[in-house]
């Protein structure tokens, strides 16, 4: 990330206006018909000294206008070229944010109303990053109430050889640690990861990260996770992994060994990707990669079962309509 992109941000603002506790970055890119929902979400929190800053990407439908449909001076809009990174984006609100804590909601998710009175009470005690549970949301499917963590998966070490636990809608941080960090990277290469490794830094950087055991946000599962996006999400993943990798030493077959299972689990996790579009010849090629890197992970034997008899299921099915 270049050095300056948070510094850019900051120069954008009064440094004279009174602070918010908590400035709420919410990146939008065409997404009018979810937009008025998040920001509800945010107007309908008990915790009420917050600003939110919508950092618009040029969006070509009514973004702006449902902006200024709301005559709440702590609801602001800056246009922000983010050139597709939408780490750009939250990067420049952070630069942006004048409260003590930043919170980051997507702009097709929402929040629930106690959402950032229990995080500040988090905060309050002496943690720099706070994560919640969320339910996750799908269209014709009931919601899935899913708790991030648990506690000993914050740690640096846990994170980079078990995986990211933690959703960027759900969290809010110390803006002192995302400055300390640099805040997201801009990579292109980590596009869909950058998340993932701006915990490890904070992690990494020794910030305290806690969790609240409740469902306090909603993330919105929309358009279908096609094959092109499994894809690229994998790639940003192997790129994080790869960064942190070339950090740490090897020492040894152990360190050798934890390094392939965590390969193993990525490509494990592609596969469970290309499993839920049904596109279940591709699934198998992944799992055979990550048995291959690593063949120790017993969940990866039943999801290649399944794949194995979704042609029997679908003819089946399809003899019973007929």
């Amino acid at each position: 990330m270049p050095p300056s992109s948070i510094a850019i941000g900051l120069s954008g603002r009064d440094a004279d206006m009174a602070s918010p506790v908590v400035s709420v970055v919410i990146p939008t890119y065409n997404h009018a018909q979810f937009l008025r929902a998040a920001i509800q979400s945010v107007l309908d929190q008990t915790f009420t000294d917050w600003e939110a800053i919508v950092v618009n990407n040029y969006s070509e439908d009514e973004t702006a206008e449902i902006v200024a449909s709301y005559d709440d001076p702590r609801i602001k809009r800056v246009d922000f070229h983010n050139h597709g990174i939408i780490a750009a984006a939250r990067n420049h609100g952070i630069g942006l944010a004048l409260g003590e804590f930043v919170a980051f909601l997507d702009s097709d998710d929402i929040w629930y109303p106690d959402k950032l009175k229990r995080c500040i009470e988090k905060l309050h005690e002496g943690n720099d990053v706070v994560c919640h549970g969320e339910a996750w949301v799908k269209a014709g499917r009931p919601p899935r109430r899913m708790y991030y963590g648990p506690q000993r998966r914050t740690s640096y070490l846990s994170l980079l050889y078990d995986g990211n636990c933690l959703s960027t809608s759900a969290i809010v941080v110390r803006k002192t640690a995302l400055i300390q960090v640099d805040g997201f990277s801009e990579h292109p290469q980590m596009v869909t990861a950058e998340d993932y490794e701006l915990w490890l830094k904070l992690a990494k950087a020794g910030c305290r990260i806690a969790l609240v055991d409740e469902i306090l946000g909603e993330y919105r599962i929309h358009g279908g996770n096609q094959s092109k996006a499994v894809m690229r999400n994998l790639q940003a993943e192997l790129a994080v992994l790869e960064k942190h990798f070339g950090e740490i030493p090897r020492r040894g077959f152990i360190s050798w060994l934890r390094r392939q299972r965590r390969f193993a689990l990525a490509y494990y996790g592609a596969g469970r990707g290309m499993q839920a579009e049904g596109s279940h010849v591709d699934a198998l090629r992944w799992f055979a990669r990550s048995w291959i890197t690593y063949p120790f992970i017993a969940r990866a034997y039943a999801a290649i079962l399944i794949s194995l008899l979704a042609p029997i299921k679908q003819a089946i099915i399809v003899k019973g309509i007929k």
